[in-house]
């Protein structure tokens, strides 16, 4: 019979663990059931810069954060396509009014170290970028970023 040692010699005393065995193993079938693994899913381990992102703030408005600029390449004319948000910039004069009215709205709606982002492809000329940038700076606007644009076609 399981559990029952009556007439060993070697220990006297009589133990029936059968009924400590069905209680371990029932809070066991509890504790498992009533376990909730802490979800972990979209979670990654990052460093990432403290001072942008999401801070798990609310939005106040839809108002960018950036001045953005986007060059590309256009190789069947042979020059640079520069846009402004959903705009098309055509000259050097009308690009540098836009950067200086967007970097000013910026800079009222308390947003004064927004920086100007540069996202030019990369079949575009370096002399482009270079005309941004110092569009950029005879405005004197210090933050300019450069955003990682996608590579040219092989």
């Amino acid at each position: 019979m399981a559990g029952s040692s009556m007439g060993d010699e070697d220990n006297p005393v009589a133990i029936n663990v059968t009924p400590l065995i069905d209680v371990i193993f029932c809070l066991c079938v509890f504790f498992m059931c009533s376990f909730r693994f802490k979800q972990l899913e979209g979670k990654f381990d990052t460093w990432l810069p403290k001072d942008k992102g999401n801070k798990n703030t609310v939005i106040q408005s839809d108002m960018p954060k950036e001045v953005r600029i986007a060059l590309f390449w256009d190789k069947v004319a042979g020059k640079t396509i520069r846009r402004m948000g959903d705009r098309e910039v055509r000259s050097d004069e009308e690009l540098q009014n836009l950067i200086r009215d967007a970097y000013r709205d910026l800079v009222l709606a308390n947003h004064p170290d927004a920086p100007v982002t540069i996202d030019a492809q990369g079949a575009v000329p370096w002399n482009e970028v270079m005309k941004v940038v110092n569009m950029c700076k005879r405005e004197k606007i210090e933050k300019i970023e450069f955003a990682l644009g996608a590579p040219p076609p092989q």
